[in-house]
């Protein structure tokens, strides 16, 4: 009996000024006390400032696979295919497509860096906070918090109209007698949205799954439809040529008002709108093992696949459509559809479209989801009224139920746009682009300006490019900003029912936040805060203190030493 080892509780102290993180506890000489064994990624978020919330069960693929799906490429050509052509034509599709995605990577590379150094749910909202200065930093993390949460819950109302959209152009494509009326569009939207909530309330493991399978048919189902696209497009028994011209596929059809320049740029809203979806890793970086070196690679994962597959894809749609503006007037009323009806035979539309809605709907339920994580953590900051209820984690599913449901309330108060007009809920698409670009960009911005020699980057960053790559994206969201904002017609011409009303869906509840912020909530709202147990705490003078009265009742105590390593004390025995 005296060769057993007798039974001891193990202790972990965590000295936040010798992890390599910056954080809202950084140089105030804490030390976190808990009472089991950490790994890295529990020992980095709590230096962060937040407790282990989440089970860790997102791998780099999953990761990626929520990402990529809210990405959804095919959805999301298939959605914005009408700010492709409408405004500039097949340039939209093909060489405009190249030039966004300059300032695209630019963006998705540096954010990577700080998602790398601050692998929170709160992501660029955190972010803010340790990167601008100290006077203005509560107020831009509240308003780059709040720019981020309009993006998160536009997101899956947006693809999930798309979505019904495309269903219903079927059945007029089926029924030329049929058009959809707005009260059938917003209660098939609401129907899709109230499923993909529902999968969005499921354990972080089925979600993950559900992720994983969801991507795969993403990325089998765009092969399949561009290959349908160019090996079965009927072309040649119109009497037209199997493919167009190379001066057609990437000329310009200036469509607007406005000179052939800022026709181009106007085209970016479906670039930017399809490749709004790479900070979704960020938002789901507690869920993640690995952290720091996962949620990173996942953005930059993302925005590389996406942006090459989306532009070979959309090479098939530039190469094959036989009448730009027919298709952006048809009486479908997706443009999308309706290329595929000028150049496929009647079952492969059904067929093609059919699988498109399939991606979508994987798509709005991985946007569902990235919505509820980003309500979780602005709410564990109090950013919202009620906080404390939307922050809360169910105790079965191990995931933020609440705050999936309050975002498919407002989802289905936007959707309410459907009644206003085609421009009017087509606003909630342009709330996706700048809203999430802005707050994309924000903290970037400070990165290379106010903290570019305080700022410390993790395991993953870009090293001697990080300025550059900083200076390519600000400079690329400060020119798209106004340019989102642009009408497609000017003038006499620019009625109500044709008026880009981004600056009212984005700007109006923008401008309430910001006023409500300086009427009340600065007097609560103090940035991120930290949700630790305060007896939890201990400061450098008294740690010597504790580990000697941990040993001395029977403790193992591990520190996490200023490279991150475990060393192990003595136990006592």
């Amino acid at each position: 009996m005296s060769n057993i080892e007798p039974i001891r509780s193990t202790t972990t102290i965590v000295s936040v000024d010798q992890l390599p993180v910056q954080s809202i506890l950084s140089h105030r000489g804490k030390n976190i006390v808990v009472d089991h064994a950490v790994d890295q990624d529990e020992a980095i978020i709590l230096a962060l400032g937040y407790q282990n919330s989440f089970k860790r069960e997102f791998s780099l693929w999953s990761t990626f696979a929520v990402s990529f799906s809210v990405l959804g490429l095919l959805p999301s050509i298939a959605s914005c295919t009408w700010y492709s052509v409408a405004y500039s034509g097949n340039a939209g599709l093909t060489w405009a497509w190249l030039v966004a995605l300059i300032g695209i990577f630019a963006v998705a590379g540096s954010m990577a860096e700080l998602a790398s150094a601050y692998p929170t749910s709160g992501g660029l909202y955190y972010a803010t906070s340790q990167l601008a200065p100290p006077k203005y930093a509560v107020f831009l993390s509240w308003w780059v918090g709040w720019s981020n949460w309009l993006v998160q819950i536009t997101g899956a109302p947006s693809v999930n109209y798309g979505g019904a959209c495309m269903i219903l152009a079927l059945k007029t494509f089926n029924d030329p007698d049929y058009t959809p009326t707005n009260g059938q569009t917003y209660l098939l939207t609401m129907a899709l949205c109230f499923v993909t909530s529902i999968i969005s309330s499921f354990p972080t493991k089925w979600v993950a799954y559900f992720n994983s399978v969801g991507t795969s048919l993403n990325l089998i189902f765009l092969f399949i439809v561009w290959v349908m696209i160019l090996g079965g497009d009927n072309r040649e028994s119109q009497g037209l040529p199997k493919f167009n011209s190379n001066s057609f596929a990437w000329g310009i059809d200036n469509f607007t008002e406005w000179p052939d320049g800022i026709a181009i740029l106007m085209s970016f809203m479906a670039v930017i709108w399809t490749m709004s979806g790479y900070d979704s890793p960020f938002h789901l970086a507690e869920e993640c093992s690995n952290a720091q070196i996962a949620t990173p690679r996942a953005i930059v994962l993302t925005a590389t696949v996406g942006g090459v597959l989306g532009f070979i894809f959309q090479l098939a749609l530039a190469y094959t459509v036989v009448d730009i503006d027919a298709a952006v007037n048809a009486d479908l009323g997706q443009p999308y559809v309706s290329i595929l009806a000028q150049v496929l035979d009647k079952k492969m539309v059904y067929a093609a479209t059919g699988m498109t809605v399939i991606s979508s709907f994987c798509m709005g339920q991985a946007c569902q989801v990235a919505a509820s994580r980003v309500t979780f953590a602005y709410s564990r900051d109090g950013c919202f009224p009620f906080s404390k209820y939307w922050m809360a984690v169910n105790p079965i599913t191990q995931t933020p139920v609440n705050a999936v449901w309050f975002n498919w309330f407002i989802g289905q108060l936007l959707l309410l746009l459907i009644f206003a007009g085609g421009s009017a809920i087509d606003a909630i698409f342009s709330v996706g682009a700048i809203g999430s670009f802005i707050s994309f960009t924000l903290p970037i911005l400070l990165r290379i300006t106010y903290s570019r020699n305080t700022f410390r980057p993790g395991p993953w960053n870009l090293g001697k490019f990080s300025t550059v790559s900083g200076v390519i994206a600000s400079c690329f969201v400060i020119l798209m900003i106004p340019i989102l904002c642009f009408p497609q017609y000017r003038g006499a011409d620019n009625t109500p029912d044709t008026m880009n009303w981004t600056v009212v869906v984005y700007f109006g509840p923008m401008f309430l936040a910001s006023a409500w912020y300086f009427i009340y909530a600065h007097k609560v709202f103090k940035g991120p805060r930290s949700n630790i147990d305060p007896s939890k705490f201990v400061s450098d003078d008294d740690e010597a203190e504790v580990i000697d009265a941990k040993i001395a009742s029977g403790d193992e105590v591990h520190v996490y030493g200023s490279n991150g390593d475990i060393e192990k004390t003595s136990s006592g025995y």
